[in-house]
Parts: C-alpha cells; structure tokens; sequence
C-alpha cells in the first residue's frame, strides 16, 4: 500500500470513501493551445467554445469553435494537433469555410467541429456545419475537412448533406480495427429536425453515402456513434422527447440501422447562472468493448439538488448496465457537475487489461448559487472500469459567467468538451476563461499539463498537455 500511495503527486491527504478516492481538489496547470485571431465585429472576440478531441498513437487533434456569434455559430472551426504526444501543439484555422477564413469560403459562419481518425487511409476528418449558405440561407450544410499530413493542414469543405435541411449537432467516429469487416468506415451522425442521420465514408471522408436513419429515430439530439471490434456501430444520443438516453446499431457498416433500444431514463437539476448546459451525453469505447455512455444526472441526490456524472456501460449495444454515480464528491456535497467529456484507454496502450476511463467535467462548487455562480473545470480517473476513482483535479476557474461567450441560450463553453487519451496520458479539452479588457473576451482552449496522476503497477491514468504555445498568428489577408 505504502508503494501504490507513494505514486500520488497529491499533496492533500485522502481516503478511499464509498468506491471513491477522496481528496480536496488539486489545481492542475493549464496550457494554452490555441487562441481567436478573427476581429469581425459581428462575432465575440477572443471567444473558443465547444471543443472535440481525437488521438491516434501519438498525434492529438483537438478541433473547436472560434469566435462565437450570439445567435449561432462561429467565425471559423479551428483546430491544434499535437504529434509527440502532446509536448506540443500546433493551432491552426480551417480554409474555404466563411468569409474570415483564408482563403475565403460561402458560409456566413460554421459550427459544432467534431474529429476522428481513420487508420486505414491515414487520415484525420473534422466534421462540421455550414450554417446559411447563399443557396438556401434558412439551412444548414453537413460538411467534412480532411488532413492527409497528420493534422496539420486542411482541404476545403466537403459537402456531407446540402439538402437545405437545418443540420445539427454532428458527431464522427471510425472504425480502427483492421480484423474488422467494415476497417476503414467513418460513420457521421447527426439529426435534422430533430430526425437522427448517419452517413459513411469508406475512402477517408472524401465521399459520404446517403443519409439514413433508425425506425423511430426522432425526438432526438447529440448522436455519438462508437465502434467496437466486431465491427458493430453503436450510436448513443439524448432522446429528450420521452426524457430518455437511447442507443441504436448497424451490423452491417451503416447499410441499415436497427431500433433504438433505452440506455436509462434521465432526471436532472436544473444548472443555474444561466449557463448553456443541455444535457447530451458523453460517450467513448474501448476495443472489443465496452462502450460507456455518461451524462448528468440528480437521481442520487436529495430532492434533485445538485447533478451528479453518471454512467452506464455495455458490451453490444442492446443491453446496458443500471446507472452508477461517479463519486467525484459525497451525495450531498452540493456540487453541481454537468457537460462531461469521457474517454477509454485504448487496449495495447498499458499493460493492464482493465478497462481506463477518464473524465473531464465542468462544475460549480454550490449548486444553488443563483447569480453569483462560478465555474470550474474539473478532472477524474478510474482504473478499474469505473469500480472506484481518483480524487479530482481542478483544471480551471473559478471563472465568472459574464467572463464566458454570450448565445441566446445562455453563456457557453460548449455544449461538451472532449478528453483524448495518448499513450499513458490523457488530454482534457476545454473552454477556459479570464476577465475581459477593453471590451474584448480571453476564453480559449487549454489543456493541461500536469503529469503523474498514477494509480497502482502498470495503471498509469493521468493527465498531461502542452508544455509550450506557439501562438495563432493570422495571415495579413485575415479579418
């Protein structure tokens, strides 16, 4: 014991309580690892919100929104990818998107960037939206970037689905495992009105086959499709029209998509400040399995006084294990955790063969804080698939709420966040911000750096980052 307790760089004592290490919060280092450049007057600036984040051996991408609008969208999708294991990392801004991007693209502005990686044609697709396009400007595009050089430059956009439809919330991940029948699928799920799509790409996201949809697929939003070993792709979502998280699957490379079956009901506080927190879940799989699926949730506390994160698991997609309580602080603490970021450990990376889930989180410290709320991030681990978890990590704030980008639905840092593993070391991703000056915003995106959070022989689930920033500097054509 002495041994496993030695490895903590902790410097607050701490104790395993109901499955959980307890610990006062330790504040990790952030790093900064891109920043706004675009001064367009009708957009926020310096505002990154609503990261995504992927990684293959050891090469990170990280993709976001830059330069937030009030009523939706952003003044361009940028991204910064790391290739030695986030020691550093490399920001950069995707071209042909809207007029701020160089060079320029139709789109007014761009929104909701998620990333992937395809092993078998070696390249990374950013997935994201078009938002007005000059040809039916009441919609939405479905688009694709493509890297070929490991993330560090972009095609223009591919057209997904420019069917005028209002495309939202988009999600995209590939099938990794070369034993697979279908090694090489990307699949990109979305939802149309609220009605749930998928399309594939099986030649590295250049192009993308016909929209498709599950039997009673609507009433729902934030679809994450996973993949496991056989091949199987399962797709998670908030189906808030009956209050539920569901999943749905192909068997056959995104040919056909069988019913959505329920993964757990949902009942959540609602977060205060007037802070922009739907509730979509977060999920991440590891191969042959599980998939886990995490979301906030208040059923464990009194009265529904706070939101906990909560988990549920599954090796196939049909059945799912009843919901658990990730214990980052006691049932009744009044802390308020909500818009989780989680990740597995891929297998072969450690030499445990339990499964490694990390999970970064925003919080407030009291629940109940009306106006006066503050917002932090937060960070936890587990080593054991969940049975228990480390003290957490306070990665950023406390932030003031007026500090952060402003919507018509609320201040935001996103509507998620993102966690990557690389090798032994995982890459929270998140919106972190300082006091304005001069009327300008300083909400960028960070990760961190700090290193060590081990826990046991050959468990080693930490946290690291970027240990220097070459900052964004914008071509002078940019504006």
């Amino acid at each position: 014991m002495r041994k496993v307790l030695a490895l903590f760089a902790v410097s607050t004592l701490f104790a395993l309580v109901g499955g959980a290490i307890v610990a006062a919060p330790a504040v990790a280092a952030g790093m900064q690892i891109s920043s706004d450049p675009y001064s367009n007057v009708d957009s926020q600036h310096k505002t990154q919100v609503e990261p995504d984040v992927s990684s293959f051996g050891s090469t990170i991408v990280a993709a976001f929104q830059s330069g937030r609008y009030f009523d939706g969208g952003s003044s361009n999708i940028g991204f910064s990818t790391s290739t030695d294991g986030g020691v550093t990392f490399t920001p950069g801004f995707l071209p042909g998107t809207t007029d701020k991007a160089t060079p320029p693209g139709i789109y007014p502005r761009v929104s909701d960037p998620s990333v992937a990686y395809d092993r078998k044609h070696d390249t990374w697709v950013i997935t994201f939206l078009g938002l007005f396009p000059p040809t039916h400007p009441n919609g939405v595009d479905m688009l694709a970037a493509r890297s070929i050089d490991g993330g560090h430059t972009w095609s223009n956009p591919i057209v997904i689905d420019a069917s005028g439809a209002f495309n939202d919330k988009n999600w995209i991940r590939c099938d990794n495992t070369q034993s697979s029948t279908f090694y090489g699928n990307c699949y990109n799920a979305w939802d149309a009105g609220n009605v749930a799509l998928v399309s594939t790409s099986s030649d590295g996201g250049m192009m993308w086959g016909p929209k498709k949809s599950p039997p009673n697929g609507s009433g729902v939003i934030g679809l994450q499709p996973n993949v496991l070993e056989n091949g199987t792709v399962v797709v998670v979502y908030q189906a808030f029209a009956s209050g539920q998280v569901k999943a749905f699957r192909s068997t056959d490379g995104g040919n056909s998509w069988l019913s959505p079956v329920v993964v757990a009901s949902q009942t959540a506080h609602n977060v205060q400040g007037g802070l922009r927190t739907p509730d979509l879940p977060s999920t991440s799989a590891r191969q042959p399995g599980p998939i886990v699926a995490t979301w906030y949730d208040c059923r464990f506390e009194s009265g529904c006084g706070a939101n906990d994160i909560v988990m549920s698991s599954s090796s196939d997609g049909i059945t799912w294990t009843p919901v658990a309580r990730i214990p980052i602080d006691p049932v009744g603490s009044n802390v308020d955790h909500f818009i989780p970021g989680v990740a597995i450990q891929p297998q072969g990376t450690t030499r445990s063969t339990s499964v490694h889930i990390a999970l970064g989180y925003y919080y407030y410290p009291v629940s109940n804080c009306g106006s006066s709320c503050m917002l932090n991030v937060g960070y936890v681990f587990s080593t054991d698939g969940g049975a228990s978890w480390s003290p957490p990590q306070q990665l950023a704030g406390p932030m003031q709420l007026s500090w952060l980008a402003n919507t018509n639905q609320g201040r935001m840092v996103g509507d998620y966040m993102g966690t990557a593993y690389s090798g032994n070391n995982t890459f929270p991703i998140y919106a972190n911000a300082f006091a304005p000056s001069g009327g300008v915003f300083n909400e960028s995106m960070y990760t961190t750096q700090e290193m060590g959070r081990v826990f046991g022989p050959f468990q080693p689930a930490s946290t690291a980052g970027a240990h220097s920033f070459p900052l964004y500097q914008p071509p002078a054509t940019a504006n």
